[in-house]
């Protein structure tokens, strides 16, 4: 009998009385769906995994379509629109570093503290993650909104795109609270194994935002015609009204993670144990993401039709690495829980088989995107060189899908164990030492221009899943403390 069977068949059930493998499967989605699973710390291996993963996988899946759905909607008012998403993105990258950062900081530590069968500290690490969000959120949103013209020139926009785009940006710095409030609590969910209202919680905030987003943008109905600013609008709107669900159900209706009223105070000593792990966590993912920063830049050299290609490419390309996201963020829940458990070995069992899973399903992806790379990109609308761009970029970024995978698993299981300076460190060789300086290399001095760009994506990211596996099997994860 296999994992999963075991899982969902109860042993004295009768052969002849057996549930159909379709109705046992159908079964154990509902209960991942529902956040019914079991201990990931007990039980079939594969099992936990799912159990984790499901939910997490279609979380993303709902990134990934909102993703796709906002860039269709823009792309119907010109070039200048998607490269003003494309460039405020880039900005915002401020903003998701802090977000993730935190993230990394939150899952390992509630996910340990649960692990270890101590809800209540796991509650406090949610609220000082919070105190810190809002006060960072504070900060970015006043420097933005003031200077958002200034932010979208230094990134190479022209006058004409810095005119369509200023407002867009300045809605999304101003409302950047409840884009990190919305991480934050979410990794609270996933580190506590409660999977299913992270899921739920961004299935609505991306719901009401593909909603709204043609309602605002081109002023259907009683709405104002808002233009790219109306994208921004629908995203502050969907996601705060996301993050006030999770807070009613953070403070009454969670049995996993649970804060109240007492909690709602500074605690120094987890506010610096939080920040220490999460700075570290935030220097990984500023690396990460202040690369593709220096990428947009050098694409932006070439004109905004180069710019719109790589904005609908990758949006493309994320529609398929958020679900893998989803599932190494299963795999981080799982090391988390797993070494507050004092059970490393099943940990260091379960990303393998995370990884192995992940591998198979962007493997597929990738494959697709390569052999339907045009139809793909003429759902956005795009024409002559802005649309060429657009499918040399989809085909070469999704040559490397099959190394994509297990490299997001293994770097989410590194910060699972609270050992954040692992994938800092490759994010620093790969990215700023490895990926940054080729695509200069191949798009300038090479002559390959844009399609530089993406030979130098597809490379940084494979090197990246080769070195974290080599590190991983070493093992010194394994010791680290939170």
């Amino acid at each position: 009998m296999t994992s999963f069977e075991s899982q969902t068949t109860s042993p004295s059930t009768p052969p002849s009385a057996e549930p159909s493998r379709p109705a046992r499967a159908f079964r154990f989605l509902g209960d991942a769906l529902r956040g019914r699973g079991g201990d990931p710390t007990a039980g079939p291996l594969a099992a936990s995994i799912l159990f984790l993963a499901i939910p997490m996988v279609l979380e993303m899946v709902m990134e990934s379509v909102f993703a796709v759905v906002d860039i269709f909607f823009v792309s119907r008012l010109g070039a200048e629109a998607v490269a003003a998403v494309g460039l405020t993105e880039s900005l915002m990258t401020a903003v998701y570093t802090v977000a993730m950062g935190l993230s990394i900081g939150v899952t390992a530590t509630v996910a340990r503290r649960v692990g270890e069968k101590d809800p209540e500290a796991a509650g406090a690490a949610t609220v000082q993650a919070m105190i810190l969000g809002a006060a960072v959120a504070a900060v970015l949103g006043v420097l933005g909104v003031w200077h958002a013209e200034r932010l979208l020139g230094l990134m190479g926009a022209s006058p004409e795109v810095v005119a369509v785009g200023a407002g867009y940006a300045r809605v999304l710095f101003g409302l950047n609270g409840v884009i990190l409030m919305l991480f934050l609590l979410n990794a609270a969910f996933r580190g506590a194994g409660d999977a299913a209202i992270a899921m739920r919680v961004l299935w609505l905030a991306n719901g009401l935002n593909i909603v709204l987003d043609p309602l605002l943008i081109f002023g259907i109905g009683p709405f104002p015609e808002m233009g790219v600013t109306g994208a921004a609008v629908a995203t502050s709107i969907g996601r705060g009204i996301a993050v006030c669900v999770q807070l009613y159900t953070l403070f009454g209706l969670s049995d996993r993670l649970r804060v109240t009223r007492e909690q709602l105070r500074l605690q120094v000593d987890v506010i610096v144990a939080l920040v220490r792990l999460s700075a570290t966590g935030t220097l990984q993912i500023f690396i990460g993401t202040a690369s593709w920063v220096g990428l947009v830049r050098i694409i932006a050299e070439f004109g905004p039709e180069a710019l719109a290609g790589y904005t609908v490419a990758i949006r493309i390309v994320l529609f398929a690495l958020l679900p893998a996201w989803g599932l190494s963020n299963a795999a981080s829940t799982m090391v988390g829980q797993n070494m507050g458990a004092d059970k490393p070995d099943r940990a260091e069992r379960a990303v393998w088989q995370a990884s192995a899973m992940s591998f198979a399903f962007l493997g597929s992806a990738g494959l697709v995107f390569i052999l339907f790379a045009p139809a793909l990109v003429g759902l956005f609308g795009l024409e002559g060189e802005a649309a060429a761009y657009a499918v040399t970029g989809l085909r070469v970024v999704s040559t490397g899908f099959f190394f994509y995978g297990p490299g997001m698993t293994l770097a989410a299981a590194f910060n699972g164990a609270g050992d954040a300076w692992t994938p800092t460190w490759l994010n620093l060789f790969c990215f700023w030492l490895w990926e940054v300086p080729l695509a200069w290399v191949l798009a300038f001095a090479v002559g390959w221009g844009p399609t530089g760009v993406y030979v130098a994506i597809a490379a940084a990211e494979s090197t990246l899943a080769i070195s974290a596996a080599l590190l991983f099997r070493r093992g010194r994860w394994k010791q680290v403390k939170v």
